[in-house]
């Protein structure tokens, strides 16, 4: 009975495994996968006229409600400034902490993916309890609205927000995903009062930046013949400009993906990866429209003419030119090496364009800080849950710390913390972050030199003769030939929507699919993941995805070969000869803002002193670490606790500054000037002793800090003696 037994189950063991067997098994899994898929693509349809029925409300995931609605404003701009509110598992924001505002791309989609997902940036900042705006926008631009329309609506967004938490413990967080990123310039730059700290995630500035061999979005201005294009585009668009066109260029630079790897994904896991799709498509597919004068703008200033960090960007009425360095806020950059839209050399070059060495940025008092990510892609950037956990919240716990740097240029990084680290209080427990002085040098070195923008700047001059040429002679009679039912027609027509309205309800054909899929739901049966034919399918699409990408890197390399081909070569140089740039070169060099004189050396309080000293001790050139800084806060806050001190964090930053300046002016002075700030002997021994628990808190002293403690120590006249009744000062603090 047992032999029986094992023999029959052996038996069917063996038949499960014929090929026939399998490849039933894979067909039935195949089929039913293919009607799956295809009643997601109909719902992804469906989903598509609900969102433009509805007027192509923002993605977000939280609840909001309007606040300003710049379609009113005197100048008006299809922008609106919304309010988060949060959700219900949360609690509610705190009026007084430092306000966050998001501003999201205006590139073709719509807005929201700043708040696509619970884990988000503006997650991060309701789970703080820090309150948060959002700038949205409308599908439909208003009549005539220009960019300048739209930077002088969202400066009065900024300045509501400043009034409406006048005791906030800051100037608003503001940040900008990508396109937002250069608008968020344009605004710091023209009121820089509105704003504090300012991150620009995965944002193109310097657009002639890039590697030989690498990012071939930066050719297609070029190859076009510059700007004419999207002139055309928006007067055969009836004045407007669809941004279903930008879309389009975006998914070009991944044909794997977009022609394969993105349905096949779904495809091959429909089980799982219906909601993920349908929820992403809803703001992938939400195409809006600019007036033809805002892509001409974008286009000349900043595609293919890069004015923004050469100076040669201003207001319609010349009254205002912007320049980026009357930004005082501290600017904080985050890019990606996987980023093949915006590189870090686009994201960073700008700061090389300004200033010669990191010199120049104390003398404008500009504090910048950079922070690369290794791997994660352009939207993931600001999309990715994973980035929001870890950069995004990192950034945004470091904001106080980063206000305090001296000016000068510095790179972030994010290391996973150790056990037994000194003072791993003083941390989130996950993630320490660390500032490490950076020269303008380190970030050209990004670069592989930078030769090659010559290139681009003969691309500038030869669009200028064609956008002018077209302005003169082709646009007034394909204005005659546009009209709006043709505009609306070609928007229909246009690819990216035909796909959704043909696969949708609106199709009667698709009708079934609905039906047939819930059938199918009912009697599904996945295939083994072992399958043989399975194994085959992913081979295949494996083999798909690397011939998409060997013809992507071929179709790149002729591209880059035939730009630098025309655009290199001496006789179109020289032929083009050298007019006048409209890019104008950057403004001379201005004197030291706020430059103190020598007097103030000899000057100021207890916490200037400290300040004077801390900063003397940290300026060695190894970085700084969040603890110090953190241990800083924390004395403060038990100190207020105490009734102590009415010093606030404010006045830290100011003294930071100040006193950052004064060692810049005349180190040996500033130090030996230290007893005149700290007369009392008890005070110079209080000061020193918490000067030396707060450098420590990142650890063992290294050589050149324990050099420079000792400096300090000498400049104070501090005695061997003394030195007891410091250490007995510490440890009194320490209980």
């Amino acid at each position: 009975m047992f032999n029986q037994s094992f023999l029959a189950s052996t038996h069917a063991g063996w038949t499960d495994q014929l090929p026939a067997k399998q490849a039933l098994s894979y067909w039935i899994d195949a089929w039913q996968r293919a009607v799956l898929t295809l009643d997601v693509l109909r719902e992804r349809g469906n989903v598509y006229a609900e969102h433009a029925k509805s007027g192509k409300p923002p993605v977000l995931v939280f609840d909001y409600e309007t606040v300003l609605d710049a379609r009113d404003f005197d100048l008006p701009a299809n922008y609106a400034l919304v309010r988060i509110t949060p959700p219900a598992a949360l609690a509610p924001t705190d009026p007084a902490k430092r306000t966050f505002v998001v501003i999201d791309p205006r590139a073709g989609h719509g807005p929201g993916i700043g708040g696509f997902k619970p884990d988000s940036e503006i997650g991060i900042a309701l789970a703080a309890g820090h309150p948060c705006y959002f700038f949205s926008f409308f599908p439909e631009p208003m009549p005539g609205q220009t960019i300048e329309a739209v930077a002088r609506a969202e400066l009065q967004f900024l300045e509501h927000v400043g009034a409406l938490h006048p005791g906030a413990e800051g100037k608003p967080f503001v940040i900008g995903n990508c396109q937002g990123g250069w608008a968020l310039l344009l605004l710091a730059a023209a009121q820089p009062e509105s704003v504090g700290p300012i991150l620009l995630a995965g944002a193109p500035v310097s657009y002639w930046a890039g590697v030989e061999g690498k990012h071939p979005m930066r050719y297609s201005g070029g190859l076009l013949g510059g700007s004419w294009l999207a002139s055309l585009t928006g007067d055969l668009g009836n004045g407007k400009f669809d941004g279903a066109h930008l879309v389009s260029n975006f998914e070009k630079l991944n044909p794997a993906n977009t022609y394969w790897s993105k349905l096949y994904n779904l495809y091959a896991q429909v089980d799982t990866e219906r909601e993920r799709f349908l929820d992403f498509e809803r703001w992938w597919g939400g195409h809006y429209l600019m007036n033809k004068a805002e892509m001409d703008w974008i286009v000349q200033h900043l595609f293919v003419g890069t004015r923004l960090a050469r100076g040669g960007v201003q207001t319609a009425d010349g009254a205002l030119r912007i320049d980026l360095r009357k930004i005082r806020s501290p600017i904080i950059v985050f890019a990606s090496w996987g980023d093949n839209i915006t590189p870090p050399q686009q994201a960073l070059n700008w700061i090389a364009d300004l200033y010669a060495d990191t010199s120049e940025i104390r003398a404008h008092e500009q504090t910048i800080v950079y922070c690369l990510h290794e791997r994660v892609g352009h939207l993931g950037i600001f999309v990715s849950a994973g980035v929001a956990k870890k950069e995004t919240t990192e950034i945004a716990a470091a904001l106080d710390l980063i206000d305090m740097l001296p000016p000068g240029l510095y790179e972030m990084k994010i290391e996973d913390t150790a056990a037994g680290m000194s003072h791993l209080a003083l941390t989130d427990g996950r993630y320490l972050s660390t500032f490490h002085p950076r020269e303008v040098a380190d970030i050209l070195a990004l670069d592989d030199g930078r030769d090659d923008e010559e290139a681009f700047d003969v691309a500038r001059r030869v669009a200028e003769i064609n956008q002018a040429n077209y302005d003169k002679f082709l646009s007034p009679v394909v204005k005659v030939i546009a009209n709006e039912p043709s505009a609306k027609l070609a928007r229909k027509l246009n690819p990216a929507r035909m796909e959704r309205w043909l696969l949708s309800d609106t199709n009667p054909a698709l009708w079934p699919v609905k039906v047939i899929a819930a059938a199918v739901r009912q009697q599904r049966r996945p295939v083994a993941a072992d399958n043989p034919f399975v194994q085959a399918e992913q081979t295949g699409s494996s083999w798909i995805t690397q011939s998409l990408d060997a013809y992507r890197d071929a179709r790149d390399t002729a591209h880059e070969q035939l730009f630098m081909a025309i655009y290199g070569s001496p006789l179109l140089s020289a032929a083009l000869g050298e007019p006048a740039s409209t890019a104008a070169a950057p403004a001379p060099e201005r004197s030291l803002p706020n430059r103190p004189d020598q007097a103030c050396l000899d000057q100021g309080s207890p916490l200037d002193a400290g300040m004077r000293m801390l900063i003397h001790i940290a300026s060695d050139g190894s970085g700084i670490d969040e603890r110090p800084l953190r241990m800083m806060q924390l004395l403060l806050k038990e100190a207020h606790a105490a009734g102590e001190t009415g010093l606030t964090l404010a006045d830290l930053k100011r003294s930071a500054k100040t006193q950052h300046l004064a060692l810049l002016l005349d180190r040996e002075r500033a130090l030996a000037a230290l007893p005149k700030l700290l007369p009392d002997p008890a005070q110079a021994h209080t000061a020193f002793a918490l000067v030396r628990k707060i450098a420590r808190a990142q650890g063992p002293l290294s050589e050149a800090h324990a050099q420079r403690l000792a400096q300090v120590e000498q400049a104070l006249n501090l005695s061997a003696n003394s030195r007891e009744i410091t250490e007995a000062t510490e440890a009194t603090q320490h209980e």
